[in-house]
């Protein structure tokens, strides 16, 4: 029945989302994770494999972002003063890295969590 929640939850994962800049659809980081304490084998697989999907929704997520952004960038009018091209364009960086880095750092927390879920899984298998 966990084994089913699971993949349920990567199907969720998958359909999950927000909208943000440009179309880019921010994922959604997986709801639940498998306890590393009692999760058997096959629920800690079917965990790795919700979190591989969210790294790679993650990774298109800021491709996105980033495809955008440097679409944003090309619109700039060059008829502009240079100092208001350059601001223009320093607007936009600042609103990419902040998106990228948000997306980023969320990916990492969400990595180091189910990371901390494995070591207690091989901790529980030595003892």
């Amino acid at each position: 029945m966990k084994i089913l929640s699971t993949v349920l939850a990567l199907g969720a994962l998958a359909a999950a989302s927000t909208t943000w800049a440009g179309g880019c659809t921010y994922p959604k980081a997986p709801d639940q994770m498998p306890d590393g304490n009692t999760a058997s084998k096959e629920e800690m697989l079917a965990g790795q494999k919700v979190m591989r999907a969210y790294e790679d929704q993650i990774k298109g997520y800021t491709d996105c972002l980033k495809a955008d952004h440097d679409a944003q960038v090309s619109k700039i009018d060059p008829k502009l003063d240079p100092a208001k091209q350059a601001a223009q364009k320093a607007d936009l960086d600042k609103v990419w890295q902040q998106k990228n880095d948000a997306a980023v750092d969320e990916g990492q927390t969400v990595a180091d969590r189910f990371n901390a879920q494995i070591r207690a899984y091989n901790a529980k298998k030595k003892s």
